[in-house]
């Protein structure tokens, strides 16, 4: 049997994302390693290869060795998925069948079978058949009966040079349950995705995959996130920022504050990123709320992922200062959500910023807080390339990026969870002080790479009318370590204030 001559240089595996990874999918006609502990969705993503191979009008055999045909596709079920005709599931089943007199003569039994034997019911199954896409399920089944690790590379050879022969595009499932260091089927096979599933100490167990050995074509090589939902694996392809060019002009933009554009020389620029620093209650979000209001009144969309508050508190109180974020929703010009750190990937979070990036063309992005974003991943040790990559993609994009950070303390020398000031263009520092028994809120920018900005201190504060920047507090210094020292007698713009407090 040849193959027909129609087919396509890449066998896609059914999953975007996975594709994705592979450059376009599996080589036609070669064999494929897909290795992981049990629960992993080995299976899974098998089912998927041969249900894409049935859209492209692709006949598929399913060789399961430790599986009833019963188990496999209730798991399709469970999916949504009934297996077309074009699927055939071959079963070769366990010894406890023989106590069934009934049995058909097509069944055979592994436990009791020589090597040769379930080698050869394959190769018949095979013919019968001719299919496009085989799946192997497991290799563990052949590596017990094979008892020799020659016995059982001779095995895999023998099978992989058939398939060749005949032009089929082959997944080879291994549970590593037997013999879990065997890197045997690795050096033989065309391919190799592995499959892991991690248990954090708290919150959901995450997976991710990686593409280890693909021969004569270059993948998206590292670890991707994935997560089996409803209707199969859905693959989040790590983000390569320098994949991701557009072009755009650097116009500067203004935050809808006369004073805050002061303060940062002008606004910010097109394509730049802002991070918000300071102490809890400081009003870090009120600042990023005033630039994503801005956005929408220029008539361009804005999205923000929140971590930290809920969303029915977030539209009363920012209302209250003039913001009708639940309006702008409506409205279809905000996209607003509020993620649960201990459900959520890096990946997976990365793919929603870029997807509405991409898809909805937002123009601001709100991640609030990093320090929730830090939560979504407490095992991680890349917390600083995942942000780097996040937001080079966005500056690449056109798009501007706000950032909060909550400091630990709230006067004095005061630290951050992490550190990603030298990340951000511009950076926004807010800080308490102490004034004549009253706690005030100062703010300051100490770095922006896209041009001037004020070097001042200015007092601000958040009303029922929004945030309103006062003049620059030159009179006083001390004033972000959270007790100012007067200077002079001169009459300053915050001793006016305290004389019109005292005297009110």
């Amino acid at each position: 049997m040849k193959p027909p001559h129609q087919r396509a240089a890449k066998a896609k595996t059914g999953i975007s994302g996975l594709d994705d990874v592979l450059a376009g999918g599996l080589a036609v006609g070669h064999a494929f390693l897909v290795e992981g502990q049990p629960g992993t969705g080995k299976t899974t993503l098998a089912l998927s290869f041969l249900l894409e191979g049935a859209r492209q009008g692709e006949k598929s055999l399913y060789i399961t060795l430790s599986e009833t045909e019963r188990e496999l596709r209730g798991g399709a079920a469970s999916h949504g998925w009934d297996l077309p005709a074009a699927i055939e599931v071959f079963e070769l089943a366990p010894a406890e069948s023989l106590l069934d007199a009934d049995q058909q003569q097509s069944l055979l039994y592994s436990s009791d079978l020589e090597l040769g034997e379930t080698t050869k019911a394959i190769f018949d199954a095979f013919e019968r058949i001719g299919p496009a896409r085989v799946v192997l399920d497991s290799l563990s089944e052949i590596r017990l009966l094979a008892q020799s690790s020659l016995r059982y590379r001779r095995q895999i050879l023998a099978l992989k040079h058939y398939f060749a022969r005949h032009g089929a595009t082959v997944l080879m499932l291994d549970d590593r349950t037997s013999e879990s260091n065997d890197k045997t089927a690795h050096s033989v096979v065309h391919g190799v995705i592995q499959l892991e599933e991690l248990a954090p100490d708290y919150g959901a167990e995450r997976r991710r995959l990686r593409i280890s050995k693909y021969r004569g074509q270059k993948f998206r090589g590292g670890y991707h996130d994935f997560t089996i939902a409803t209707g199969g694996l859905v693959v989040f392809p790590r983000l390569v920022a320098a994949e991701h060019r557009t072009s755009f002009a650097r116009t500067q933009l203004k935050s809808g504050s006369a004073e805050l554009d002061k303060l940062l020389g002008g606004g910010i620029e097109r394509g730049s990123s802002t991070l918000v620093l300071g102490p809890a209650g400081t009003g870090k979000s009120t600042f990023v709320f005033q630039f994503v209001a801005a956005a929408v009144k220029r008539a361009e969309k804005a999205a923000m992922f929140l971590f930290d508050e809920e969303l029915s508190l977030l539209f009363d109180r920012t209302k209250a200062m003039g913001f009708d974020f639940e309006r702008m929703r409506d409205d279809g010009m905000l996209h607003i959500e509020q993620l649960d750190a201990a459900e959520l990937s890096p990946g997976e979070f990365a793919h929603r910023v870029r997807s509405r990036v991409d898809s909805a063309q937002a123009k601001t992005v709100v991640i609030d807080s990093l320090n929730g974003y830090q939560a979504a991943m407490p095992q991680e040790n890349a917390l600083i390339l995942h942000v780097h990559e996040l937001i080079q993609y966005l500056n690449r994009q056109g798009a501007n990026t706000f950032l909060t950070v909550a400091q630990h303390g709230l006067v004095g020398d005061m630290k951050a969870p992490v550190d990603v000031t030298y990340l951000a263009d511009t950076v926004i520092l807010l800080r308490y002080f102490e004034a004549l028994g009253s706690v005030r809120r100062a703010v300051s920018v100490i770095k922006k790479r896209t041009g001037h900005h004020e070097e001042t201190i200015r007092e601000y504060r958040i009303t029922g009318k929004g945030l309103t920047l006062g003049d620059p507090l030159n009179n006083f210094h001390g004033i972000l370590r959270g007790v100012p020292v007067l200077v002079n007698d001169g009459a300053s713009p915050l001793k006016r204030d305290m004389a019109s407090d005292v005297n009110s």
